[in-house]
């Protein structure tokens, strides 16, 4: 099962050096249990665009989002359960914890949809079998 989190905050600041060398420490040691897949940081909404539709209408509307948290990274895991990815996302958030005094922020655990959430894959023949 892959799971993707998403890690928000109003962090105005870089994160401290510490940090993102445990953050590197961690990346490889889940990287090296076969967890996860990918990880990037992701630029304040400032610099992206929504697309949305509405009524049959497709608007875009330039950043920043105010109503919305910054989204600052990312990360892709390929998991057992969704408690080995919030597990992995725990240690993550922990090292925020101990080496970044007075950060806040959450992170969102979300299952990404795979091919065992659809049910069985239908017949090559179109359901019948033969006899």
């Amino acid at each position: 099962m892959r799971y993707l989190v998403l890690l928000k905050s109003n962090a105005s600041t870089p994160p401290p050096p510490d940090l993102m060398e445990a953050i590197m420490a961690l990346g490889a040691e889940a990287t090296a249990a076969g967890a996860l897949l990918d990880t990037a940081g992701l630029q304040p909404s400032a610099a992206g665009a929504r697309v949305a539709l509405a009524g049959g209408q497709l608007s875009v509307t330039d950043g920043p989002f105010a109503e919305s948290k910054e989204l600052i990274s990312y990360a892709l895991y390929d998991v057992r359960s969704r408690a080995e990815a919030t597990e992995w996302t725990s240690r993550f958030m922990a090292l925020h914890r101990d080496r970044w005094p007075g950060w806040e922020g959450e992170a969102d655990v979300l299952k990404v949809f795979g091919p065992e959430d659809f049910g069985p894959p239908a017949a090559a023949d179109g359901g019948r079998q033969s006899a």
